[in-house]
């Protein structure tokens, strides 16, 4: 169901049959399925429209847990992480040298703090109610050294969408990999003696600075293929080949030196952060599903964790005393809800008539792998209400058991997981129940948000909708990528995604917002088998590509 604790109060200038028969599938659904709560399980099915409501608190306990866990997010809360660089030291350098921290926010591509928390999609809690100057996903964390700078969730789970922030949407220019192999050098050639003299770091920031260097030592970060792309299952592969391989992956000086082959260190598994508000409808996660079981915060946090150096025993300690913290990033996570394009486009925009076309074009050709979508343009009586509750989608029936479908699409990703199948061996995987399985595939995504999530497939590879719905052999080389800043400038509304670039000039093309899909990894194949019919002809015309669009513009 859609915004469960919350989407009723949207739902106040409904009739009330509406109102009625929408409570009473809620009751139905609560009966039938939610008797206890999620054990993430392998193959534990979820209701069709999802579960939002995990751990099945009262609708208080929800609203605190979602201010909570999103505090958590963007301020990182596992305090015995591997890499912490002393605040205090580091500030003054950055101001001294680079311009301040906010320039090494904007280097990694986070994002300022809107004026307001705003809520729904757009809800970014303050920490203790006041407003920061810093940017999201940048995190003060407490030690036992003293204060220390960290980053959070927020660094690659959080986007700017034409002025408004969306906490839980992809970040649309990552650039964590980036800090991890700059980082890593700069530590490498700073010892502890300049560090001091140029920071007048303290003796316990001294210790902090010298043990995130030694951390470093199990960390091996890999450059993305494109900008915007992130390679965080590379570099948990690379970095546990600094490890021994032992029950808790014990770090080893010398295997730290010479560390154990691995094929991502030649090959590409890269791959844009996903979106939270679809893991409700999922019980197989990661764009591939090769995570069939386990709370995916857990699997989130250790995979963190080990691209960190961190201690595994630590961490597990740490897990064990937190339960609280993990309840509430769950929360907010499974209770995360995306962004509407009526909150950013005005009615002259819309089509209802072309819509619902693109509705039954959607129910004849797409809705077996994508889900079943409600819509309150259905219901009788709904022409009464103003124009953007006509286009709010009521619920989404998914699966009870997430498929995987080979498609065509680029397989470098869902290949990649054959380096993290040796997690499972891991004491510290096994006791939080998470379990890895290469898959012949990728999962066909709940489509909610679309409109919002270009450039499409796992690897960004298609610039628009149209793109999309065009047989892979027609569809553009390359493009250009840019900020979501202007709704005219930097979106297509008609295509839904980036404006066409047909003739990119030699500035254009060395710039790092360049996309090519020649590139390894960086295919735009697939997805042709729902476009062609037996004879090899496009089964959507113009017109049928026009309304599909608009229809799923409404998710």
């Amino acid at each position: 169901m859609i915004g469960l604790s919350f989407g009723f109060q949207s739902l106040s200038r409904y009739d009330f049959q509406m109102r009625k028969s929408l409570l009473l599938i809620v009751a139905l659904w609560g009966f039938q399925f939610q008797a206890q709560a999620l054990t993430w399980s392998e193959n534990e099915p979820l209701p069709q429209m999802g579960e939002n409501n995990p751990y099945h608190l009262s609708e208080e306990q929800v609203l605190s847990g979602v201010r909570q866990g999103r505090l958590h997010a963007l301020h990182y809360p596992v305090k015995v992480t591997g890499t912490v660089i002393p605040y205090e030291p580091l500030r003054k350098i950055m101001d001294r040298y680079f311009g301040g921290l906010e320039a090494l926010g904007r280097r990694m591509g986070l994002h300022s703090y809107p004026e307001t928390e705003g809520q729904g999609p757009y809800f970014v809690p303050f920490k203790d109610g006041v407003w920061s100057s810093e940017q999201m996903g940048l995190t003060r964390l407490n030690t036992k050294y003293g204060d220390g700078l960290t980053f959070s969730c927020a660094a690659c789970h959080s986007a700017n969408l034409f002025g408004r922030r969306v906490l839980g949407m992809s970040n649309r220019f990552p650039r964590a990999n980036d800090l991890f192999l700059k980082g890593k050098k700069v530590l490498r050639l700073l010892d502890s003696h300049l560090f001091q003299a140029v920071s007048g770091a303290s003796r316990d920031e001294i210790s902090m600075y010298l043990e995130t260097k030694e951390n470093l030592r199990s960390v091996e970060p890999k450059k993305p293929q494109s900008l915007g792309l992130d390679t965080s299952l590379a570099h948990v592969a690379l970095s546990l080949s600094h490890r021994r391989l032992d029950d808790w992956a014990t770090k080893d000086s010398q295997q730290a030196k010479h560390p154990r082959a691995e094929i991502l260190r030649s090959s590409v598994g890269d791959s844009k952060p996903a979106v939270w508000w679809n893991v409700k409808y999922k019980n197989k996660w990661l764009l591939d599903g090769s995570v069939v079981s386990g709370n995916p915060i857990y699997t989130n946090i250790l995979w963190n964790e080990i691209g960190r150096g961190t201690d595994l025993h630590e961490l597990k300690n740490w897990l064990d005393e937190n339960p609280q913290v993990i309840q509430d990033l769950t929360t907010a996570v499974y209770q995360s809800e995306p962004p509407l394009i009526t909150d950013f486009f005005d009615q002259s925009h819309f089509d209802l008539s072309s819509m619902k076309r693109g509705q039954t074009l959607f129910q004849n050709h797409c809705a077996k792998c994508h889900g079943q979508y409600q819509k309150a343009w259905d219901h009788a009586g709904a022409d009464k209400l103003p124009w953007q509750e006509q286009f709010k989608t009521l619920s989404l029936q998914y699966f009870t058991q997430t498929p995987v479908i080979n498609i065509g699409t680029d397989d470098h990703r869902r290949k990649a997981m054959s380096s993290l199948v040796q997690l499972n061996e891991l004491e510290i995987s096994k006791e939080m129940g998470i379990f890895i399985k290469e898959q012949p595939g990728y999962v066909p995504p709940p489509l909610l948000g679309i409109w919002a999530r270009y450039p499409y497939l796992h690897n960004n590879s298609v610039a628009s909708l149209c793109d999309l719905l065009t047989p892979s052999a027609k569809r553009p080389k390359f493009y250009l990528a840019r900020e979501a800043n202007d709704t005219g400038e930097d979106f297509d509304f008609s295509c839904n995604g980036y404006p066409v670039v047909s003739r990119p000039n030699s500035a254009q093309r060395r710039s790092e917002f360049y996309f090519d899909t020649r590139r390894e990894g960086l295919s735009n194949q697939g997805h042709d088998q729902m476009l062609l019919n037996a004879q090899g002809q496009e089964i959507f015309s113009a017109a049928n590509k026009k309304d599909l669009i608009r229809f799923l513009q409404t998710l």
